[in-house]
């Protein structure tokens, strides 16, 4: 609860004040900049800091004719305001110790006055300075609420400057450059604040008088280098001199500003006349000033203006952070209490949702009641089959925002039908309590009478979308729900959609339901065959997907029709030239193996699409073996035969074994493997590798009948073999 508060703080500042910020923000940049480039004249002449008023005063008195004042500005640069011998006023930059001119003393241009203006006020005269001070002391709350914000995502000060997970770009450049900017900007939240009280005398103090008695002789007279006082100040500690309006007359004083008094000194004796000491906040006033500005160093300066142009950035990041967080994202098509498989995400950006959204809609394009919700909106699910929580950590181990609640409505809710659970959790390595939060949710349900585990915790790092397909994999083995195994259906970069067109497709028949469709791709593009290609036949965001062949350069698809099929009527509907599109997703996990000596390839039904597509491609190096599983033998599987009489004699497929489940010598793919028993049992011992593509009843079978093999065989079970992967599936 405590990091929601914070988080809202922090977005309805940053509302609150957003339009004022980014005029405040962009003029910042534009005043920084004109605070570094006014350093570049060399107006600072050498060893300035050593310089004292005995040596500058008698020099400037005999360089010009009358001198009205002096002025040292925020650079170091010193000012004349003078007339010369015709009564021509005159004012330029000058070297202190000879009067020599340096430079004329160009005005601010137009620009410069306007941007100031904006800045300072808004043209609103108190009432925009008011406004400005306001929002300057909202920055201040922003970057503070920003700090806890960032401490809490990092589980801690000590891992303040500790690797930042990045889940997308606006979120990265959001906590990165709020961590290295971070004194930049709360500097400029906290001077604006000071200075805007300051002026409105939120600190009000009177000037302090002091009266000084004369100690010298009115009738002594000292030369302006002779004066003690004027011998024991440097000029560097002045920031305005008016000189005596006539020569030699003892009521006419020196006045000396320094930065926290004015002196008045008798220019024929050189006593004290008199002194006004200012109060603390004129020093406090210019100090912030000084830092607010970075008028008096150019690196500070420089720093400021990236500060001030990176509240711009941090303005726009933190909405789009918002926008991503809030828009709505979760389209059920079922209503919880009629779903058979339940999804619940705990999500503290988004970037877990998006796997569970990926999840959801494929189950949906599969005909399953899927529903997906937050954490914090669990309860009774009557219908439900399957629990899937998805959920990352926040800070400590603790619960993302909107799983807070969980823990207590899995009390008040409990299911009354057994539901096959499964929890994924997401977050980095670079933190010590990785999943924490998940774990913690893994054994709250194993605690439930109700709540059977289907698949241990799985963890994803960094968004892995090959960690996440560990556990698609896994989930989609034990539940027989089919999901898509290709990482790239994870990745947050999916590729665009691309054009292409029909040029061939053969006809369904009473005995056969099965159609072949080759599409050709009107870009160049790079795909292989096992790779995936993504439809979306109702022109939605659901997708449908196609394991494919490779044939040449075009994408050969091997579908069965089924009556209600939306995909598959899609595709079938499709005429001849007729243009769609679609997307190629790489699926490098069920490639043809390079390396491998001897491949056996095992699929039912249209699982058979992407082997035909590596025999046609294979260039004679690997030992391919193709079993393949269907139903009735048609002129389908004809075609198959044909094709494979052809690679064999062309030396790109060694031999095609094929099983009929629905003939009069009845065989599953499964008889075909335990006849070849020892060819199975010896390809595996060799290194060579197993391909299967089908349906996910039939890898289950094929794996057990495998695993009988490599257990009786060598000893060894068949996680053996697919932990050296040497075992490659892609069912559906």
């Amino acid at each position: 609860m405590t990091l929601s508060i914070w988080r809202y703080a922090h977005l309805a500042l940053a509302l609150i004040s957003s339009v004022f910020m980014l005029i405040l923000a962009i003029t910042g940049v534009i005043l920084a900049f004109d605070a570094v480039q006014e350093k570049t004249p060399p107006y600072r002449v050498d060893n300035f800091g050593d310089i004292t008023l005995a040596q500058s005063l008698p020099a400037l008195r005999e360089a010009y004719f009358e001198v009205l004042q002096v002025t040292v500005d925020h650079n170091d640069f010193v000012v004349i305001e003078a007339m010369d011998e015709d009564g021509n006023p005159l004012k330029a930059y000058i070297n202190p110790l000879t009067g020599e001119k340096l430079g004329e003393v160009i005005p601010k241009s137009q620009f410069i006055q306007w941007t100031t203006a904006l800045h300072r006020s808004l043209f609103l005269k108190e009432t925009g300075r008011t406004i400005v001070g306001i929002v300057s002391f909202l920055l201040l709350l922003i970057t503070i609420s920003g700090l806890i914000l960032i401490i809490k995502r990092q589980q801690g000060f000590r891992h303040f400057f500790d690797k930042i997970n990045k889940d997308f770009f606006s979120q990265y450049f959001h906590v990165v450059t709020g961590r290295w900017l971070l004194i930049p900007v709360l500097m400029i939240a906290l001077t604006g604040t000071v200075i805007f009280m300051v002026r409105l005398e939120f600190f009000k103090k009177e000037n302090i008088e002091i009266n000084h008695n004369p100690i010298s002789d009115e009738a002594i007279s000292k030369e302006l280098a002779d004066i003690d006082y004027f011998k024991n100040t440097k000029l560097a500690d002045v920031e305005k001199i008016e000189f005596p309006f006539i020569p030699d007359d003892a009521a006419e004083p020196f006045i000396i500003t320094l930065k926290d008094r004015t002196i008045s000194i008798n220019q024929v004796n050189g006593d004290i006349m008199q002194e006004t000491k200012f109060p603390y906040t004129v020093a406090l006033e210019k100090l912030n000033i000084d830092l607010h500005t970075g008028r008096t160093n150019i690196i500070w300066a420089i720093i400021l203006g990236l500060a001030s142009l990176n509240i711009v950035f941090f303005m726009y990041t933190g909405f789009v952070i918002t926008f991503k967080r809030t828009r709505t994202k979760i389209k059920n098509k079922y209503k919880a209490e009629n779903a058979e498989i339940i999804i619940l995400v705990g999500s503290e950006n988004g970037s877990t949702l998006f796997f569970a959204n990926k999840v959801h809609k494929q189950l949906l394009s599969d005909g399953k009641r899927s529903f997906l919700t937050e954490m914090n909106h669990y309860k009774s699910y009557p219908e439900a089959k399957h629990l899937l929580i998805f959920t990352s950590t926040y800070g400590l181990g603790d619960a993302p925002t909107n799983a807070t609640k969980f823990e207590e409505l899995l009390t008040r809710f409990p299911q009354k039908q057994d539901i096959h659970f499964s929890v994924v959790g997401f977050g980095s390595k670079a933190y010590v309590d990785f999943c924490a939060y998940a774990q913690h949710v893994e054994q709250l349900l194993e605690k439930q009478l109700w709540a059977k585990k289907l698949v241990d915790l799985n963890t994803v790092n960094d968004r892995s979308s090959a960690d996440f397909v560990n556990w698609v994999q896994q989930w989609s083995e034990k539940s027989l729900h089919a999901l898509a195994t290709a990482p790239t259906v994870y990745s947050n970069k999916a590729p665009r959609l691309k054009k292409f067109k029909v040029i061939a497709k053969t006809a369904v028949s009473e005995d056969n339901s099965t159609f072949k469709i080759i599409l050709k791709p009107l870009n160049n593009l790079k795909f292989d065959s096992g790779d995936l290609l993504a439809i979306y036949p109702a022109k939605d965001n659901r997708e449908r997907f196609y394991s494919i062949g490779r044939n040449g350069k075009d994408v050969q698809l091997i579908v069965k029709l089924f009556p209600d099929g939306l995909g598959s009527s899609f595709l079938y509907n499709l005429a001849i030239n007729e243009i769609t599109e679609a997307r190629l997703m790489t699926n490098p996990n069920f490639h043809l193996p390079k390396l491998a000596p001897k491949v056996a390839m095992i699929s039912n039904g249209t699982g058979i699409a992407p082997f035909l597509g590596m025999v046609i491609n294979n260039k004679g190096l690997t030992d391919i073996h193709l079993y393949s599983g269907f139903r009735m033998n048609n002129s389908l599987t004809e075609s198959y035969k044909n094709f494979a009489k052809e690679y064999q004699s062309k030396g790109q497929l060694n031999r095609f074994e094929l099983a009929f489940s629905r003939e009069n010598n009845k065989m599953y793919v499964m008889d075909l493997i335990l006849r070849d028993y020892f060819f199975f049992a010896n390809l595996l011992q060799e290194g060579g590798v197993i391909m299967i593509c089908g349906a996910l009843k039939m890898q289950k079978d094929v794996e057990k009948t495998l695993n009988e093999i490599t257990t009786n065989h060598h000893g060894k079970p068949l996680q053996f073999y697919i932990d050296n992967n040497q075992i490659l599936t892609d069912c559906y």
